[in-house]
């Protein structure tokens, strides 16, 4: 099954393991270190990744390692960009109005 980023990046475990793996690449074991968590349960996290396209799982002896493959966080990036831009035109739109308002009160107050 493939999923997609956005719902790889919306768990917080995820989401950490991510911020290791984007730092160092890690065995599978090396990453389950930092959690609190079962290693099943980061196995099925990794897994969710690897499907996602975000990291990549590559064997090297009898270790498994794990490679960030963050260039996935594109589309998340082209998705939150477009965003950012309807809400600074609206912020650049209310400025503008405080502005006229402002200068109207200024007028009327000489």
């Amino acid at each position: 099954m493939r999923r997609d980023v956005f719902q790889a990046i919306a768990d917080p475990t995820r989401r950490a393991i991510l911020s290791l793996l984007a730092a160092q690449t890690l065995t599978l074991n090396a990453v389950a270190e930092n959690f609190d968590i079962s290693r099943p349960a980061i196995s099925k996290h990794i897994k969710i990744l690897n499907e996602c396209g975000l990291i990549e799982i590559q064997n090297k002896g009898r270790e498994r390692y794990c490679i960030a493959k963050l260039e996935n966080l594109n589309e998340v990036s082209v998705w939150i960009e477009q965003y950012k831009q309807f809400w600074e035109n609206k912020l650049d739109a209310l400025e503008n109005y405080l502005d006229k308002i402002q200068k109207n009160n200024n007028d009327n107050n000489k």
